[in-house]
């Protein structure tokens, strides 16, 4: 293992990429402690203790919300302006067609996501200072004031501006992808805390139980990700028949399904708990049944099943819009290949997404199975709570979809080293 480390940093372009990660990963990291100027933080880190679905939020989302930080949203306005414009698309026919235009209508859509994103953040950034003050109980910042609160507005949308500008450039010079990067090392980052816990309180049969469960599933959850369905292709452009195969994952969106899903799940839980404030007594009954069905520290069947089928609607959502099955028919036909049985062009076609529904259906079951597992399992009788792993199972999935992915690029990266050497 230590050789292929060492063959890792021996090559000059893959070391640079890997330090400018790591280094990008280290200013994301020092942004999440810097709290925002006129804050008192003292009280916060209870009320994440307390509330355990805004702590999944902010480790999901990059965030600082244990620290009341100037990137206190993380790259959540991003997303949900992500959610829309990709909504957007399949209402409005000229949005839609830009998804269909490759590299170009791409920049297009990614130009419209960001412009999006600042009003989104600025909007955002309220909801979640009144919150976080509201679970407070007002500690942590005057509201009265109306220029303290702009200017914490400011300060943490300016955050989600920078934050994803960082991304940005931790895609262009790094060795993976900036996004998927951040939100792991917010998932990561909590990891220390929880085996802390554990420690602390002399919990070890439990922590070796649940850390044995952790790699158990993390097991499964490589052998799903790497699982794929390989379709037979046989060309004849060469005057003989050639074999090949064209691979379709059985987990085709990867962790973009449980990103989105957590982003909107927890968001009637988080409304429930301003509404429940609320000098209205209608409001304060609808915050109290959002409250009592989708809340994180006690969830309920409604929240599960809610989850479940985020999860795998937006597997779905998403695999239609990246896999074109059209396109994917009419390279094989222009390559001269075809697939055994299947007439090439509309029938290839139609082929490829019922193989690709097929696969979804399964792949996206169970992403949503991982996702709502803890829930489950916190169903069970004689058990009271919650039941997690060393890190949470939806950080699971996307922990080992990005650690997987950073592999396959290195791997590639190493190969196109190797292959220089011959030129």
């Amino acid at each position: 293992m230590f050789k292929k480390i060492a063959a890792v940093f021996e090559v000059k372009d893959l070391r640079k990429k890997i330090i400018a990660t790591l280094a990008l990963v280290l200013v994301y990291k020092l942004l999440s402690v810097i709290p925002v100027p006129g804050v008192n933080t003292e009280g916060l880190s209870v009320i994440m203790e307390q509330q355990k679905g805004l702590s999944f939020f902010s480790a999901l989302m990059g965030g600082g919300l244990q620290n009341f930080s100037i990137i206190l949203m993380g790259l959540s306005p991003y997303i949900n302006a992500l959610i829309i414009i990709q909504l957007l698309g399949v209402i409005i026919p000229k949005l839609g067609d830009l998804q269909k235009e490759g590299e170009a209508g791409q920049r297009k859509i990614n130009k419209m996501t960001r412009l999006l994103t600042l009003p989104l953040a600025f909007l955002q950034s309220y909801g979640m200072i009144i919150l976080l003050n509201s679970l407070a109980g007002g500690t942590i910042i005057d509201v009265t004031n109306t220029t303290t609160i702009l200017m914490a507005m400011l300060i943490v949308t300016t955050g989600t501006v920078f934050l994803m500008w960082l991304w940005e450039v931790m895609t262009e010079y790094g060795i993976g992808n900036g996004i998927s990067i951040i939100i792991t090392a917010g998932v990561l980052a909590g990891v220390p805390g929880v085996v802390m816990g554990y420690i602390s309180t002399g919990a070890y049969p439990l922590f070796f139980g649940i850390l044995i469960a952790t790699l158990v599933i993390i097991y499964i959850i490589i052998s799903f990700t790497e699982g794929n369905r390989r379709i037979p292709i046989i060309y004849t452009r060469t005057g003989r028949e050639e074999k090949s195969y064209f691979p379709i994952r059985i987990n085709q969106a990867g962790m973009i399904p449980i990103i989105f899903a957590v982003s909107l799940v927890t968001f009637p839980a988080i409304l429930g708990q301003i509404l429940s404030n609320a000098s209205s007594d209608r409001a304060r009954q609808i915050g109290e049944f959002m409250l009592e069905h989708f809340s994180m520290n006690n969830p309920s069947w409604t929240l599960i099943i809610v989850y479940f089928l985020l999860v795998l609607g937006f597997s779905f959502f998403y695999v239609s819009i990246t896999f074109n099955t059209e396109n994917v028919a009419e390279s094989i036909q222009k390559r001269g290949g075809y697939i055994p049985g299947i007439r090439p062009g509309a029938e290839t076609a139609e082929y490829l997404a019922g193989v690709s529904a097929k696969l979804n259906l399964f792949g996206g079951s169970f992403l949503a199975l991982i996702a709502v597992l803890p829930y489950l399992l916190g169903k069970i009788p004689g058990i009271d709570q919650t039941v997690d792993f060393i890190i949470s199972a939806s950080g699971l999935i996307i922990i080992v979809s990005v650690i997987l992915d950073l592999i396959r690029r290195v791997d590639s990266e190493m190969k196109m080293f190797d292959y220089s050497k011959y030129k």
